[in-house]
Formats: C-alpha cells, structure tokens, sequence
C-alpha cells in the first residue's frame, strides 16, 4: 500500500515542523498503566530529533511530527500524560541498542520492520506504510529515479537504515555515502556535495518542504516500509499494549489528524491505516 500520487512541487512557505503533539485524554503515570516502567513517574521513549514532519525536537525544545503524535498517544494509553515522557534521540544505527540496553521503554523513529530487527526487539504495528525514494536539487533534471543512480552518482543515506542496505544490494553502481542524520544529507545536497538523497518518501517530503524551492522528490518508489514501534524482544504484554492503542488511535480518528496535521503539508494524503500484525 503506497500513497497517492500528488504533485511533486510543494507550495511555497508550507512550515514541514507540525504544532504540539495531539491533546490526549490520558489518565495519571503513577501506576505505570500496566506496560510502563514499573510504577514509575516517566516513561522514556525514542525517536528521531532531525525529521520534520515525524520526529523533530524544536528550538523550544518541545517535540513535534507524526510518529511522535503516535507515540504520545500510545504513551496515553499506557497511562502517562504528554508532561510525562522523556524524550531521547534514536538515530537509525542506535535504535536496536538503545532497547536491548533498557535505556528507552520502546521507539517510535520511522523504523521500518525487518526480518533482521526482529532477531533483536520485537515490533508493535505496523502504524504506517510508505516507500524509498529520492530527493535532488529543484535545477536537477539527470535523475529521474533509481535507474538513473547507476552512472556514478553521488547518493547519500543513514547508515544502519534500511534504504542504504537496499542501495548496496541492488544499486552497486552508486556512489554511497553514508552519514549519521538524515539532515547532515540534506545539508551535503544543499552544498553540491553529493547529487541525491534516498530514503522513506515521508522523510523526503518533509526536509523539501522546510526548504520551500531548493528540492524536489523524483521518479517512483521502489520499495514498501512498514513503520513499526520497536521494543524489548519478549515483551509480549507491552507490544499486545501499543498494538491495541494503536488500533484505538486508527479507529476514533486520532490517526488521520495526526498524519494530516503533520505530513498534509508536504503534499501526501493521508492513505487508510495499515493492519496491525499481531504475530
């Protein structure tokens, strides 16, 4: 399942950074709701810092995107207010460590479900489903899509991520450079130093439009992502937990006015909730 086709230039001025996250009825932390961390006052949770639209940390300080509107509303359910969350960064390389070392209770980061993460935490969802794609400079008119890397072109990607390992196994003659951030690419396409940028189309979507002008998506995705909350391998009470508050979160309409509120204005729609897969 993919998104419907929308125009690839983005209006003007659009802000790609969402408001505050969803207002949620939530009820107090203190008995940690059953899949929080042990009667505890916080909960710790993971997602990225850098992507607009997803997961961003503002200069405020405060948090906003929509995998962290959904990880607030799974935080809800689990009994904890938005106050009591304790955010921290997950870059793409680190996701698995960060929950097999308990320093975060689960990650919401545009973490895609793999066989190969499944080895290490199990997954709750998928909540979201999207696809690889590319991001080239608004003057660039030699890349047109996958098939066009192969003449040597200067691509960029996350290292750990799933769109770099895809691009190595089927790309091999692309010039692959991978950084830690997905804004450190953007950052080197901006400067010429690299011709593209690939990862999930939301991703994408959402540093073109906080540059208004300066790049454009290009050519079709070429992959299918299932975006999954990742947490510790064994913790079949906590992902049964997140997956019925995000089957709550899809069916009161919480889920589509968080996706709109934060990638409407990149120009996607908002495509029907995936199916949870209760393995």
């Amino acid at each position: 399942m993919f998104f419907q086709k929308r125009s690839r230039t983005l209006t003007a001025g659009v802000a790609a950074a969402a408001a505050l996250a969803l207002t949620l009825s939530a009820c107090g932390g203190d008995s940690g709701g059953g899949g929080g961390d042990a009667g505890g006052d916080t909960i710790t949770i993971g997602t990225k810092f850098d992507q607009p639209g997803l997961g961003l940390k503002n200069p405020d300080g405060s948090m906003s995107g929509f995998d962290v509107d959904v990880a607030t509303f799974v935080a809800g359910e689990l009994g904890y207010t938005p106050e009591q969350i304790e955010w921290v960064e997950a870059p793409s390389a680190q996701r698995e460590n960060l929950i097999e070392n308990g320093q975060v209770r689960f990650i919401a980061a545009t973490y895609s479900i793999t066989d190969a993460r499944k080895e290490k935490v199990d997954f709750a969802g998928p909540y979201l489903v999207t696809g690889q794609s590319l991001l080239v400079r608004s003057d660039n008119t030699d890349i047109t899509g996958a098939a066009s890397l192969e003449n040597n072109k200067r691509l960029c990607s996350v290292s750990g991520s799933t769109p770099a390992q895809k691009i190595k196994d089927e790309y091999p003659g692309v010039q692959l450079q991978q950084y830690d951030t997905y804004s450190a690419c953007i950052e080197a396409l901006r400067n010429n130093a690299i011709d593209a940028v690939t990862t999930d189309e939301t991703i994408l979507a959402g540093y073109a439009a906080q540059s208004p002008g300066d790049f454009k998506i290009v050519g079709e995705q070429f992959s299918e992502e299932n975006y999954g909350i990742g947490l510790k391998k064994g913790d079949t009470e906590l992902r049964n937990q997140i997956n019925d508050a995000i089957e709550k979160m899809e069916t009161d309409g919480a889920w589509k006015e968080a996706f709109d509120k934060n990638l409407g204005p990149a120009g996607i729609e908002a495509p029907q909730p995936p199916a949870i897969d209760r393995y």
